[in-house]
């Protein structure tokens, strides 16, 4: 695909972030529903549409590594590796987060990262300069739509804006694997 398929979403997405708004956008894995993820207001929004408790955290999407200093205390050595060599998207929990809303951390200061490879939410994330809050389109409990077409008529409501592009992809959507970093270097799989 080309950038000109997108051009106008990316404008007009960006636009919504920076209002504090929330969109229903397309990402590396399945649909998503994001916000600024310095935006406390914008963050608590999405637990709300989403009938989510906030102490289950959301991650960030970011399209950078050399990024990832600015929003994690001291980044473990072994992340840059597992960044470098991963071949399918992957969510790593950081300890130590910083810089983002309070209600997106973890009770035990951590913080999901996933950085993004697919060509809409790099732009995207480019062009707005801050990371992305990127969960589900589903109400909690419900199961993640495979496409567009199975968001609920809910979530499509009760965002501030619905990135066209992608739409009508049925390339089938694989979760990210999770690992979690210790403070000391320990590495928990959550999710292959």
């Amino acid at each position: 695909m080309m950038e000109s398929d997108f051009r106008e979403d990316i404008r007009q997405a960006v636009e919504v972030l920076k209002k504090g708004g929330i969109i229903l956008y397309p990402t590396d894995t399945i649909w998503g529903i994001g916000c600024d993820a310095a935006n406390a207001e914008a963050v608590a929004r999405i637990y709300q549409l989403k009938k989510r408790e906030n102490s289950r955290s959301m991650l960030v999407l970011m399209e950078n590594p050399n990024l990832l200093n600015s929003y994690i205390g001291e980044v473990p050595e072994v992340a840059w590796e597992l960044v470098d060599v991963a071949d399918k998207p992957l969510t790593i929990v950081y300890p130590g987060a910083k810089n983002l809303a309070g209600n997106l951390i973890a009770e035990d200061g951590s913080i999901g990262i996933r950085i993004s490879g697919e060509p809409f939410t790099q732009q995207l994330i480019q062009r707005f300069r801050r990371p992305i809050v990127s969960t589900s389109a589903n109400i909690s409990s419900e199961p993640a739509p495979a496409f567009f077409d199975e968001i609920s008529r809910e979530i499509i409501d009760g965002v501030d804006y619905v990135v066209r592009y992608r739409q009508d992809d049925r390339t089938p959507a694989l979760p990210s694997g999770i690992i979690k970093l210790g403070v000391n270097g320990e590495i928990q799989i959550l999710r292959k």
